[in-house]
């Protein structure tokens, strides 16, 4: 299945009627890691009045979790929740702080403004895909390599490192959806001369048509 989530840790500034709103994000796996980072943020702006924020949890949403942090119910907590929804992320948090301008903005003006603290926090940070797949390792005789690097070139897959010994031994990371198909392709190509071994299922980071098992 796999979800979006935020790529990077940012943070994002914006001025409306003398407040100004800074909103902050990131990537999460934990509520342990969530309360930390809402509570860096805290810190960091320690002289702000307000801190709303919300955050989901599991591939299924199973946690969410909001805070108006002192502004008027429903005008700062749910309306960043919803932006992290909408925005088909999970495993996120969001802190948007405000520093009082002086000038009353109304309800409505705060949630316009919580709003775009989210929605800026998340394209200062950036999203990333998580999918599921399989790490593959592959053993082949060293005359069937170039024609495995042009079949994998050719179907957009990267190897990820190539080992030199009795046999040319090939590391990649795939999709678990192509997994299977890829094995039969590769199998056919070496005529069954194929050996390999398909680790076990795991969350890969997805840029680019590529897969990360991590991202800096």
């Amino acid at each position: 299945m796999g979800y979006r989530t935020i790529r990077n840790e940012g943070s994002s500034e914006f001025t409306e009627k003398k407040s100004v709103f800074i909103g902050s994000g990131r990537r999460v796996e934990t509520e342990e890691e969530a309360r930390a980072f809402i509570d860096k943020v805290k810190s960091t702006y320690k002289e702000a009045r307000h801190h709303v924020y919300a955050y989901t949890l599991g591939e299924n949403e199973n946690i969410q979790r909001y805070s108006d942090d002192g502004e008027p119910q429903g005008t700062g907590g749910m309306p960043v929740l919803d932006v992290i929804r909408k925005s088909g992320l999970k495993n996120s948090v969001i802190v948007v702080t405000r520093y009082f301008g002086g000038v009353l903005l109304g309800a409505s003006g705060l949630t316009r403004a919580y709003i775009r603290g989210a929605s800026d926090a998340i394209g200062a940070c950036g999203t990333i895909e998580r999918v599921y797949g399989n790490e593959l390792k592959l053993s082949i005789a060293y005359d069937l390599l170039g024609k495995f690097q042009h079949l994998l070139r050719e179907n957009g897959i990267h190897i990820e490192d190539t080992s030199y010994a009795e046999d040319v031994e090939i590391t990649l990371y795939i999709e678990e959806g192509r997994t299977a198909w890829l094995i039969a392709q590769l199998t056919e190509a070496a005529s069954g001369r194929l050996g390999f071994i398909t680790g076990d299922r795991s969350l890969y980071y997805k840029e680019n048509d590529r897969l990360f098992t991590d991202i800096v």
